[in-house]
C-alpha cells in the first residue's frame, strides 16, 4: 500500500467527531474511569486501546503505536510519571502524550515528565476532552474548520464502579503491606472523585496522609475499608 491509498483509508475527522482517525491507548487502573474515557473516545470518534499497568502498556506499544496516550500517575505496578518519561524521550515518539489523576497537583509532575498535556479527573465533559487531545496532538494532526461544541457528559457504566470497589475491598480486606495500603488509598480517591463520592475521597486521603507522615494507619484502613464495603454491596443490591 502507498502513501497516497493509505492516507484515502484514513477516516476523516468531522465537527461532531473531531478525534476520528485516532487510536488513544489509555493507561489506566479504575474500571470507572476507563469506562467514561471509553465513551468519550466513542462521542470523539476515536478508537481506543486499554492497559491497566504499566507492564500492560509496553506490551502494547510493543505492538502498535498509538496517536496519543492517556497516563494515569499512580498504577499498582509503580508511577505513570515513568512511562511518561521513557515515551517522551524515546527516539520514535508518540505524537501526543498526557498524564491524567485525581490529584491536580500531579500536573507539574505529568509536565515535568515530558507530557504535552493533563486531564484531571473526573473525566466527564465531552469538549474539554476533545479539546486537550486537539492540543496536545502536533498542528499537522489537528483536524481543519470548524469544530462543534457540545456541552455533553458521560455517564460511566455502574458496573465500572462496583468492579473498582471490589477491587479495592479485596486488597484491604486481608493483610496489606503499607506500600499496598498508600496504592489502594490514591486509587480510591481517584475513583471517589471521579464517583463525587466525598466521604469516600476524604477517608482515602486521610490514609495517604497517614502513611506518608509516618502515623499508624490501623484506624483509616478499617475506615476506609468498612466504607468500601459499604458500597460494594449498595452496588450489588441496586445493580
Amino acid at each position: 500500500m502507498n502513501e497516497l491509498e493509505y492516507i484515502s483509508l484514513t477516516p476523516t475527522p468531522t465537527a461532531l467527531r473531531p478525534l476520528l482517525g485516532l487510536t488513544i491507548l489509555v493507561v489506566e487502573d479504575s474500571r470507572y474511569a476507563c469506562d467514561a474515557m471509553r465513551l468519550l473516545c466513542l462521542r470523539s470518534g476515536a478508537r481506543i486501546r486499554r492497559a491497566d499497568c504499566l507492564r500492560s502498556a509496553r506490551r502494547h506499544l510493543q505492538v502498535y503505536r498509538p496517536s496519543a496516550v492517556i497516563i494515569d500517575l499512580g498504577l499498582p505496578d509503580g508511577s505513570g510519571a515513568e512511562l511518561i518519561h521513557e515515551l517522551a524521550n524515546a527516539d520514535q515518539r508518540i505524537p501526543a502524550i498526557l498524564g491524567v489523576s485525581g490529584d491536580d497537583m500531579n500536573e507539574a509532575v505529568s509536565l515535568a515528565a515530558g507530557a504535552d498535556g493533563f486531564l484531571s479527573k473526573p473525566l466527564a465533559a465531552l469538549a474539554e476532552f476533545q479539546t486537550s487531545i486537539l492540543q496536545a496532538i502536533p498542528e499537522e494532526m489537528r483536524p481543519s474548520g470548524l469544530r462543534t461544541i457540545t456541552d455533553e457528559v458521560v455517564d460511566p457504566d455502574p458496573l465500572a464502579y462496583r468492579d473498582d470497589m471490589a477491587h479495592a475491598s479485596e486488597m484491604l480486606s486481608g493483610f496489606a503491606d503499607l506500600k499496598t495500603l498508600q496504592y489502594v488509598a490514591q486509587f480510591l480517591q481517584g475513583v471517589a472523585k471521579s464517583a463525587k463520592d466525598e466521604q469516600l475521597g476524604r477517608a482515602a486521603g486521610k490514609l495517604v496522609y497517614a502513611g506518608a507522615e509516618g502515623n499508624t494507619v490501623h484506624s483509616h484502613h478499617a475506615r476506609l475499608a468498612g466504607l468500601v464495603r459499604e458500597r460494594t454491596f449498595a452496588q450489588e443490591s441496586v445493580i
